[in-house]
């Protein structure tokens, strides 16, 4: 037999075009083709003249990249400020600045738990989450979505440290966690809160703060918060917010701080300047919201089911797999970008159309949008 250690791949490629579930890298020209209903760029930021000139004056300052890892060569005084300025917005004691937002939920799940301690996982959590619990070596106990009940029993039958980990925003179905009785449940239960505010920050509480300062729970000693820098900040990166004394213990414990290359400063002052313009426009927030209100009241007074968004992600049901593919490229062909979901990516192996509102669409390309989607739409769901 001929060596070939990976023929098994094949197979798996076999299984996936079965499926219905191959997925293709399609790179996107420099300018804007078709209108984007796929990206995180809640709040219309990634290409606003503000946020390029920082991203542009931070690398001629401190040049291309971070030359190495945070406690090393790649911490800068950019990164510094960005950190206090971040903390202070989102009404934290202290940040702390990684290369992406997966990075940070991996650093505070494995730094704030272990062997011998307890992690309770929404079943609707982000993969990076997912990730961070199994690298943990902690006890992972997945409990059924937006369950404060399920995190109460489950913390009740643990004796010893113990966090439970949620998604301030779900990023499939675009619906808000309880997060006021989770922390009510942590709370009691001497736990730990951990949230994932990569859909919230830009979004949700007074001028974009975050879901955990719409919740009143943000700089709260028990909570702990990761956030992305890479949907309403425009940018790219991740950070942990929470108590001081929390941020230097990940400074010294959390491997995918300590030993990955930090934040490109081009990143870091694109997020800064991001930052800065909205503090000085919070009506970016409120308008994403409205917008994403406008996509859900339109597509189901068209028949279409959709689940009523609480931030900036709106999505739509498929009937298949095969229908939701299907349905994103006659959505392409039409000029429109749309994100596409299916299993694994949804836990509950329901295909769908996930749209993502933006501050800065006008009525019209709204209407256009719609439009696109439901003369589009598989018979069964139209």
């Amino acid at each position: 037999m001929p060596f070939a250690p990976f023929d098994w791949i094949d197979d798996e490629a076999r299984r996936r075009a079965a499926a219905g579930l191959v997925r293709t890298l399609r790179p996107r020209p420099a300018e804007a083709e078709l209108l984007d209903l796929a990206s995180n760029d809640y709040l219309g930021l990634t290409r606003h003249f503000e946020v390029t000139a920082a991203a542009a004056d931070a690398a001629r300052r401190w040049g291309a990249g971070a030359t190495g890892s945070r406690l090393v060569t790649g911490s800068t005084a950019l990164h510094a400020e960005l950190e206090r300025e971040l903390a202070d917005f989102c009404g934290f004691e202290a940040a702390l600045v990684l290369s992406s937002g997966y990075a940070a939920n991996l650093a505070a799940l494995t730094a704030l738990t272990g062997h011998g301690s307890l992690i309770v996982s929404d079943a609707g959590n982000h993969a990076s989450i997912v990730d961070g619990c199994r690298l943990s070596r902690a006890a992972t106990a997945v409990v059924p979505h937006a369950d404060p009940d399920a995190v109460r029993k489950a913390l009740q039958a643990h004796d010893g440290r113990a966090l439970a980990v949620s998604d301030s925003v779900f990023s499939v179905d675009g619906d808000a966690a309880p997060l006021a009785e989770l922390a009510d449940v942590c709370r009691a239960e001497g736990a730990a809160l951990l949230v994932d505010d990569a859909h919230g920050l830009g979004v949700l509480g007074e001028g974009g703060r975050g879901a955990l300062a719409a919740a009143g729970l943000a700089g709260g000693e028990g909570i702990v918060a990761t956030l992305t820098l890479s949907k309403s900040l425009g940018s790219q990166g991740g950070a942990v917010l929470g108590p001081a004394r929390v941020i230097d213990h990940l400074v010294n414990t959390a491997r995918t701080f300590i030993f990955d290359t930090g934040l490109a400063p081009a990143a870091a002052g694109a997020a800064l300047g991001a930052l800065r313009l909205l503090r000085r426009e919070p009506e970016r927030a409120d308008r994403a919201r409205e917008v994403a209100l406008d996509l859900y009241g339109r597509l189901t007074a068209a028949g279409l089911t959709a689940v009523r968004p609480d931030a900036a992600v709106v999505s739509v049901r498929a009937p298949s797999a095969e229908a939701a593919v299907r349905w994103a490229a006659d959505c392409r062909t039409a000029g429109l970008a749309v994100g596409c979901f299916r299993p694994p990516s949804v836990p509950d192996g329901i295909s769908r159309l996930r749209l993502t509102a933006r501050a800065d669409l006008s009525r019209e390309q709204i209407a256009t949008a719609v439009a696109t989607i439901v003369a589009s739409a598989p018979s069964r769901v139209s």
